[in-house]
């Protein structure tokens, strides 16, 4: 099994769509404001947050959450905010936990199983994002899980960098893959909760 280079990277999304829409170089910059990274680095794909799905758990609405029985009153959209330079973004509360979605699409071949971890810059700001896997067959918008474990709001920017997904190929093609078993989170096309 090999970690997988940007050279790799490029090839799979052109002839596997292995992420839609793909930029093919990381980005740091656009339209003349910096952004936190987005798309291709040497070893991994620095995936974008979306500007839609985007729910933050609230006490409020909700007494407990039960992954077993999912309720959606347990979760509020916050409102999408406008920076001085035009940036848009939602606030995270202190100590709160939200869900998100990735803007790109993964498609995952049966011999490869990517691993999306959060970004050092949001890290350094106090956010966690949860390590998941993305695994072999399987297709989908990636849903995002987010802790602000700061004591402060954290601005959580959409359509730039959130996380990062490493990839990895092996050198045979799984017996079961997530799609052969009709994984329950397969064709996700948005914000999918919690489910049995």
């Amino acid at each position: 099994m090999t970690v997988k280079s940007d050279r790799w990277i490029r090839r799979l999304a052109d002839e596997a769509q292995l992420i839609h829409p793909f930029e093919a170089r990381l980005v740091r910059e656009v339209a003349g404001t910096r952004i936190i990274s987005a798309g291709a680095s040497s070893y991994g794909y620095d995936m974008r947050l979306a500007d839609d799905g985007f729910r933050v758990f609230s006490p409020i609405h909700g007494r407990e959450i039960d992954p077993k029985h999912f309720d959606e009153e347990c979760l509020v959209e916050p409102p999408l905010r406008t920076a001085d330079d035009g940036s848009k973004y939602y606030l995270l509360p202190p100590h709160s936990y939200a869900l998100g979605v990735t803007v790109e699409t993964f498609r995952m071949p049966r011999n490869v199983t990517g691993i999306a971890m959060g970004k050092s810059t949001y890290a350094r700001a106090g956010l966690l994002v949860n390590t998941t896997p993305l695994e072999a067959g399987w297709v989908g918008r990636l849903v995002v899980e987010l802790a602000n474990l700061a004591d402060l709001p954290l601005r959580i920017y959409v359509n730039e960098g959130i996380g990062q997904v490493v990839f990895l190929e092996s050198d045979e093609e799984c017996d079961v893959s997530y799609e052969d078993r009709g994984g329950k989170y397969q064709g996700q096309t948005g914000l999918t909760y919690s489910k049995l």
